[in-house]
């Protein structure tokens, strides 16, 4: 199923779908067999030159500027087809052509690693780096993506070994990530009488009723057990691979390898982490309260974890959201309300849940064609519009990055979620400012459960991670033993505020962050982000339009410095752990204020 060649009906209703004719029209377009054979030719004219041009150090200026030419036009075509692929995939699980080429562009990935494995290794050999760089301006902003480079070649294998690795994660980690995905995509729940998709389940745990979020509840665990045994299978494919690799390049632990990968140092880490541990009483008043309010003695269980509390004056359609995200975000920049409007007429969103479409919500960045495409599962709900404004973030983001060149465009984990919550932010306060006493407690809430989510349920979610790789060291992990390292975890990051009759043990089978191979602990960084964001937005609401300036140079620079340079940008000092309670006072306020509201 091609999406923006044709319309998609569910229930005789039209669907608003993403268009990705910017990409490709189709898989056996003129235009996406050609990028193949042109990724192909130029992954053979990259290694020639790699095996002949790293012999020696003499000529290094020119060899650098082919190396760094080659890879980013060679990024530019594969980014292009790789995200064609993934985008399609994401919305249609069963579609046999995606899964095809993307299988293929995976091989040729792997035929990459020689190259960069001969450049990375090549690199520290080259003496007088520095003044080279300075000597020319087809360098002059390569500086840091260099200097990431030889700190990478500390960790690098032979070219031979590099090979082989990338080859073998394509039927390693890459394969049992596609089997999560696939198998949480179609999986069927029986909920009243028929059967619908995990995300459609899902999407009932924020329903009004709570008989409804309830029975959702218990039918969603119910329809796990179908598929835990292979998703477990995953889970230590996944996890197995990346405790062998890490210790074979000479980290201390996939946290470590995790924790260079994002650009930031452990301090940092140590002092986000100690902080959340120390507000996590704070939460608990939150839940408890929130529990007491829905009929239960002073603890929730985890159905009525996202309820909703207060009155909602309204739903909201897709172009209602959108309408009312135009407004708020043009209280920021018009470039951003301008963003939002291009992301809307361009069909750039695929808003809606259906059969065989993924779960969650996300924002794909497409460098090569300058624009963005999120993934929403949206039914109408207030929260659904802080979705759409936080994945309209992520692209606004990338709308900066795109500034820059391609080999300057990756940008990490942590500071990826800075202009999501940052704009998710703007749209929940506009929300306050407007509301009487029973919607202002709804928004407010709906603030505080975001928050208790990346700040609680990610610290648990930490520990989980940490114990799963800690034991996978020694022993694969059952079902079973997943179920209950999950529940400790819970149980350790919630405290008696959350019911343990009812929690929720297969928190780790729905949650593809798990399965990436190639990025481990996607959890910290939402913590990271929505606390980072809360003190850029208390730094911008003392500045004004002034800080809107350094708030865009901070995006467009996230590809190019570490954490803790981008955040000294805007006067921030991450490392300083009472930085991050200044922001955790920031909801701990909220939480005050919402304590005083419900009395």
């Amino acid at each position: 199923m091609l999406y923006g060649m044709i319309k998609v009906y569910k229930g005789g209703i039209q669907l608003k779908t993403w268009n990705l004719d910017a990409l490709y029209s189709s898989f056996d377009s003129e235009a996406f067999q050609q990028d193949l054979k042109t990724i192909e030719l130029e992954i053979k004219t990259m290694n020639d030159f790699a095996k002949s041009g790293f012999d020696s150090t003499d000529d290094a200026l020119q060899k650098l500027v082919t190396y760094l030419n080659q890879t980013e036009s060679l990024q530019t075509y594969f980014r292009k087809a790789f995200a064609f692929c993934s985008l399609s995939i994401s919305v249609d699980a069963g579609n046999k052509k995606a899964r095809k080429y993307m299988n293929k562009l995976q091989e040729l990935s792997s035929n990459t690693t020689y190259a960069t494995t001969r450049f990375t290794q090549w690199l520290p050999q080259v003496e007088n780096l520095d003044e080279i760089i300075q000597s020319t301006d087809a360098l002059n902003d390569t500086t840091y993506f260099l200097t990431r480079t030889l700190e990478r070649a500390k960790h690098v294998l032979s070219d031979k070994e590099e090979a082989v690795i990338a080859k073998m994660k394509n039927t390693g980690s890459s394969a049992w990530s596609q089997l999560q995905g696939e198998l949480t995509s179609t999986l069927k729940v029986d909920y009243d009488g028929k059967q619908i998709t995990l995300s459609e389940i899902r999407n009932l745990s924020s329903d009004k009723d709570q008989s409804v979020r309830k029975k959702a509840y218990e039918a969603e665990q119910k329809a796990y057990p179908k598929i835990e045994r292979a998703v477990a299978y995953a889970m230590n494919g996944v996890k197995g691979e990346v405790n062998t690799l890490s210790k074979l390049r000479g980290y201390d632990s996939p946290l470590a390898q995790a924790v260079e990968q994002s650009r930031m140092k452990q301090s940092t880490l140590d002092a986000l982490l100690a902080a959340m541990k120390e507000y996590l009483p704070v939460f608990r008043k939150y839940l408890k309260r929130k529990g007491s309010l829905l009929g239960h003695n002073d603890q929730i269980p985890y159905y009525d974890l996202f309820a909703p509390l207060g009155k909602s004056s309204q739903t909201f359609s897709e172009e209602e959201a959108m309408t009312y995200i135009f407004k708020n975000f043009k209280t920021f920049s018009d470039d951003l309300e301008g963003l939002a409007r291009r992301a809307w007429d361009e069909s750039w969103i695929d808003f809606t849940p259906r059969d065989g479409k993924r779960g969650g919500a996300f924002c794909s960045n497409l460098h090569p064609i300058k624009q963005s495409r999120i993934l929403t599962n949206f039914t109408g709900s207030f929260s659904n519009v802080i979705t759409l404004a936080h994945e309209l973030g992520h692209a606004y983001h990338g709308d900066q990055i795109f500034k820059e060149r391609p080999i300057n465009s990756s940008y990490t984990m942590p500071v990826a979620e800075t202009a999501s919550t940052f704009c998710e932010t703007i749209v929940k306060n506009a929300a306050l400012e407007d509301a009487k006493k029973e919607e202002k407690i709804f928004i407010l809430e709906q603030s505080i459960m975001g928050s208790t989510q990346v700040i609680v349920d990610i610290y648990s979610r930490f520990l989980f991670e940490s114990n799963v790789f800690e034991t996978r060291k020694d022993t694969p992990l059952n079902p079973d033993m997943l179920k209950e390292m999950m529940l400790n975890a819970q149980k350790e990051a919630y405290g008696d505020a959350l019911d343990e009759e009812y929690m929720h043990a297969y928190a780790w089978l729905n949650k593809p962050h798990y399965y990436i191979g190639g990025l481990s602990f996607y959890n910290f960084p939402y913590a990271f982000g929505l606390l980072f964001a809360k003190g850029i937005y208390a730094a911008y609401k003392k500045e004004g339009s002034d800080f809107v300036g350094k708030i865009n140079l901070l995006l467009q620079k996230t590809g190019q410095m570490s954490v803790e340079d981008v955040a000294a940008l805007v006067g921030l000092d991450v490392a300083d752990k009472d930085f991050w309670k200044t922001s955790l006072d920031v909801i701990k306020d909220e939480i005050e204020l919402f304590l005083k509201l419900t009395k």
